[in-house]
């Protein structure tokens, strides 16, 4: 809990129970990309009474300390994942909602190259590559 006590503090955010209780659930490799509803329902699964309504303002303030990620893929509504250190693209599944994280160093050269050539430095992007899966793993398919 230390560590998630330093990320708010150095986010300039007060350190509160469902804001530690939902860096926490954050911080577990498999709520990234997660929804505040999902989140919601995790957290009453594991018995803490914090209100969908909070969780909503935590993600929102996240948001705007830089502690998290909003993203809007195809399925309409925000999902969540830690401020990484490191750029990613996704790669989305339009069946069932599956996302991949991945970075190619040939996409990233040639998006500066492209900005370059119409004279804008970036300071930021994203890129999200909507398909359907292709193999037996996607939840859609079985």
């Amino acid at each position: 809990m230390a560590d998630e006590n330093q990320a708010l503090k150095k986010a300039g955010l007060k350190v509160t129970l469902p804001r530690v209780k939902i860096l926490e659930l954050l911080q577990r490799p498999q709520n990234q990309h997660i929804s505040a509803e999902d989140l919601y329902k995790l957290l009453l699964e594991s018995g803490e009474e914090i209100g969908l309504a909070t969780v909503y303002r935590v993600l929102n303030q996240f948001d705007d300390a830089g502690i998290v990620s909003r993203h809007h893929f195809e399925s309409g509504k925000a999902v969540f994942e830690l401020a990484s250190q490191h750029h990613h693209d996704h790669l989305v599944c339009l069946d069932c909602g599956k996302v991949i994280e991945f970075s190619d160093d040939t996409i990233e050269r040639r998006q500066n190259e492209i900005a370059l050539k119409h004279n804008i430095k970036l300071t930021n992007h994203s890129l999200y590559l909507y398909g359907h899966c292709t193999n037996d793993t996607c939840e859609h398919n079985q």
